[in-house]
């Protein structure tokens, strides 16, 4: 009996960037539980906001001087022409930070993404978890690509983060999408809403946990 595989490594889309340091699974697993509980995060608005959210808690890391990276999962039907596969949620593609992991001798990159789950996931389970419809296809990027162009999806040209996409950010940790038609109306009316947010964002980046050396 052959055994499907929901989720397949995209080699071409990823950066083949080996970190020269890790950090322990118990540190991993202390920022999950720092980020999920943090206010600044709602991680149960499925629909709206996952580069926001992925982005900002990298560039908390990269305050941080902790290595991480971010995971993408793409639905098959969505990412090449004449495929199928799809994910759960009716996503297109998904982003979440990930954390390089010493394991033995070797590193796991793990993915810290409580909206999807209640623990870290090593990569491949994490796409495989949120595959509606084999196959989606993942890859691990640099924190620093905030999104890719629409369609037509390539390793080039994506989005480097810059003070518009850090606006994105802000926006959808409040829970804006302010590129959409009702959410350029949500922008207008929740400006006071969105300016307290950059001060409590500025704020966390002076909240480094206390087990992070």
């Amino acid at each position: 009996m052959t055994t499907i595989v929901p989720t397949l490594y995209d080699v071409i889309l990823s950066d083949i960037n080996f970190p020269h340091n890790a950090i322990s699974k118990k540190q991993a697993e202390e920022l999950f539980a720092f980020f999920q509980q943090h206010p600044l995060f709602d991680w149960k608005n499925s629909h709206n906001g996952c580069e926001g959210r992925a982005d900002a808690v990298c560039v908390l890391l990269d305050e941080w001087h902790i290595p991480n990276f971010k995971g993408w999962v793409f639905g098959g039907e969505y990412l090449k022409k004449g495929h199928i596969g799809q994910l759960k949620n009716n996503w297109n593609y998904h982003v979440a930070p990930v954390l390089p992991v010493q394991s033995d001798e070797q590193i796991v990159h793990y993915v810290l993404d409580p909206s999807t789950g209640n623990s870290l996931q090593p990569i491949e389970e994490w796409a495989a978890s949120i595959t509606q419809i084999p196959h989606s296809y993942y890859c691990i990027r640099n924190s620093c690509w905030y999104i890719f162009p629409e369609r037509k999806i390539s390793k080039k040209k994506w989005h480097h983060r810059n003070k518009q996409n850090r606006k994105w950010m802000i926006q959808c940790l409040v829970g804006i999408n302010s590129l959409t038609r009702i959410g350029k109306a949500q922008f207008v009316f929740n400006k006071k809403r969105i300016e307290k947010t950059w001060k409590a964002f500025n704020q966390a980046k002076l909240e480094m946990p206390d087990f992070i050396d």
